[in-house]
């Protein structure tokens, strides 16, 4: 397709670091690289420049404040609303989208709707299971993000990361059945290189990543550890940081696994390159999972998998071929399945090697030109 500018619009984006971030984050990139002018615009929460780069991709960091009902509130809403238009009018001026691509709906979503129809833009929404997958429950407590996600749909060509994220809007928010386009998340094949100064923690080990929060299940993933300790030579690591940390270390100790469970905090890209090249299953346990973007990175290594049954991961794994899959709050099949595949390493070596092999389909490249597809066919028929 032509040339165009276009704005993508996460929720969040880094330092932070999720599924949605680093979506964006190779989306941008490929998108670049194809010869398009992209500009990112998040979401402005901290003291952060209101415009900085990373990659090499300009971002634009809006104030997105929303109204609410108690009286303070409202009153600083009023008092900000219009500082916050200015910045989004603003950026549209100063970059000229072509059009606007909001990855995760919240506050981000409710101001580029409100954008694109009052300059005619063209507008994409891209789900990523925020429905399910906020730690704050935040559409169940906000009229303003509910009201504005109905609006935004109806203005929008609506995208979802797995068929279960389309499934959230079809039921919750009056998307029409069948409506929505599936655009799976990807890896890059190469990836990055592992860090020559990590070592592992343990020779064999089960892997866990991502933010500690309840919803990931790392909870559940230590309860279905310690059945099966005393009878497998791997120890439990898990990557990432987050406010259950600190519980997670308390239950691993009450537990009696506490020393062969290592919380290992953040790990930069390079850290977890490492940790996966070493790992001998990854597990995903989350109570509900959208996608799981960490599948890809394990099948990449040639790691089998074990991931939970709730969501998107049932579109994407093969169960007995590359992965299984579990319901993880039943913590006695998790362990089994944990168990099956650290006591049998030929069975594992094969589940790696069929991910790998689904992997090939499943790259940034593969998701970038779908949204290329999207762009061209429905949205951009005469692109600057």
């Amino acid at each position: 397709m032509k040339s165009s500018r276009i704005a993508l619009v996460p929720s969040a984006f880094h330092p932070d670091t999720g599924g949605v971030e680093e979506h964006t984050r190779q989306v941008a990139l490929g998108l670049a690289d194809c010869g398009h002018h992209v500009e990112v615009w998040t979401v402005r929460v901290r003291d952060d420049a209101a415009t900085d780069e990373v990659d090499g991709i300009a971002v634009r960091r809006l104030p997105c404040p929303l109204p609410s009902a108690r009286p303070a509130a409202a009153a600083r809403f009023a008092q900000a609303l219009p500082a916050a238009w200015r910045a989004w009018t603003d950026a549209a001026a100063r970059f000229r989208p072509d059009l606007l691509h909001v990855q995760c709906f919240g506050p981000n979503g409710v101001y580029a709707d409100r954008l694109a129809r009052r300059r005619r833009l063209p507008l994409v929404l891209s789900t990523h299971g925020e429905l399910v997958a906020d730690d704050f429950n935040a559409f169940s407590h906000s009229w303003t993000l509910r009201a504005g996600l109905r609006s935004a749909m109806r203005n929008a060509t609506v995208t979802g990361c797995s068929e279960f994220a389309l499934d959230g809007l079809r039921d919750t928010m009056g998307l029409p059945a069948g409506a929505g386009t599936v655009v799976p998340n990807g890896v890059d094949l190469h990836g990055e290189p592992p860090s020559p100064t990590w070592r592992p923690p343990a020779d064999r080990y089960v892997l866990a990543l991502g933010r500690a929060v309840h919803n990931k299940g790392f909870d559940l993933l230590l309860e279905a550890y310690a059945r099966i300790a005393p009878h497998v030579g791997a120890d439990l690591v898990i990557g990432g940081d987050g406010p259950a940390s600190p519980a997670l270390r308390a239950r691993a100790a009450e537990l009696g696994v506490g020393h062969r469970v290592h919380l290992l905090g953040r790990l930069a890209r390079d850290e977890v390159a490492a940790a996966m090249e070493h790992a001998s299953v990854l597990a995903l346990p989350s109570r509900v999972e959208s996608f799981g973007i960490v599948i890809l990175e394990a099948w990449r290594a040639g790691v089998p998998v074990v991931a939970t049954d709730r969501g998107g991961p049932a579109g994407i794994v093969t169960p007995g071929q590359d992965g299984l899959l579990v319901d993880p709050t039943d913590t006695a099949a998790l362990a089994a399945a944990l168990r099956d595949l650290l006591s049998d390493p030929a069975r594992a070596a094969g589940m790696g090697a069929c991910g790998r092999a689904r992997v090939q389909h499943l790259t940034w490249d593969d998701t970038v030109a779908a949204y290329e597809r999207l762009y061209a066919s429905r949205l951009l028929p005469q692109s600057r």
